[in-house]
């Protein structure tokens, strides 16, 4: 009898168990489609953003499509704004009338705007003197006119070379290096137009001027 009572309670537990197991199964069953249900929203919400990304994409591509082009604007060239650069000429002679034109309208340009600087200084520093009682306002009224001088006076010797290279051009000699005789190239020359040695000689002078200072 006592046998037959274990069995049976062994049984009724065994029973408890796998009752228990099942509800236990049931329970996590709607959290797994909770996570079903999460994930197709997950790729719901991914499909949205791929059509709005794709969207913008075409909405910026007509855009730039309607845009108009820039305007294309005259490049400077060395000091002197708005000269294009010359166009050269499959085969042309170097430093032919074209290019001697092209030149001598960049050296006088210059020349002026120089010369314009100039004037616009004297006449403003005849119109700001003044006799200040302060010290300190004198001090800085002379430091400022003397700026305003050293900056004319390296203007008035770019003028010089200028002259000279005018005068280059009137010769012929304008665009051919002093120390080999070669030619200094046009680029080189809109860059600086009051060059006169080639880049290989410019090169070796400075290293001179190094050893040498």
């Amino acid at each position: 009898m006592a046998a037959k009572k274990k069995a049976v309670t062994k049984k009724a537990a065994a029973t408890k168990k796998t009752v228990a197991k099942k509800k236990t199964v049931k329970k996590a069953a709607p959290k797994k489609a909770a996570s079903g249900k999460t994930v197709a929203r997950k790729k719901a919400a991914t499909k949205k953003t791929a059509t709005k990304k794709a969207a913008t994409k075409k909405v910026v591509a007509k855009m730039t499509a309607t845009r108009k082009p820039a305007r294309k604007t005259t490049s400077q060239i060395g000091p002197v704004p708005g000269i294009a650069p010359y166009q050269e000429k499959k085969g042309e002679e170097y430093m032919n009338d074209r290019q001697a034109a092209h030149f001598r309208d960049i050296l006088l340009t210059w020349k002026r705007g120089l010369m314009e600087e100039v004037d616009r200084t004297v006449h403003h520093m005849q119109d700001d003197a003044a006799n200040f009682p302060d010290p300190n306002d004198r001090a800085t009224q002379e430091s400022e006119f003397s700026m305003e001088l050293r900056a004319r006076d390296r203007e008035r010797k770019l003028i010089k070379k200028i002259d000279e290279s005018i005068r280059n051009l009137d010769n012929s000699e304008f665009g051919y290096c002093e120390a080999c005789g070669v030619e200094i190239g046009v680029r080189r020359l809109e860059a600086r137009p009051t060059a006169t040695l080639c880049i290989d000689c410019k090169y070796l002078d400075e290293i001179r001027e190094k050893q040498t200072g």
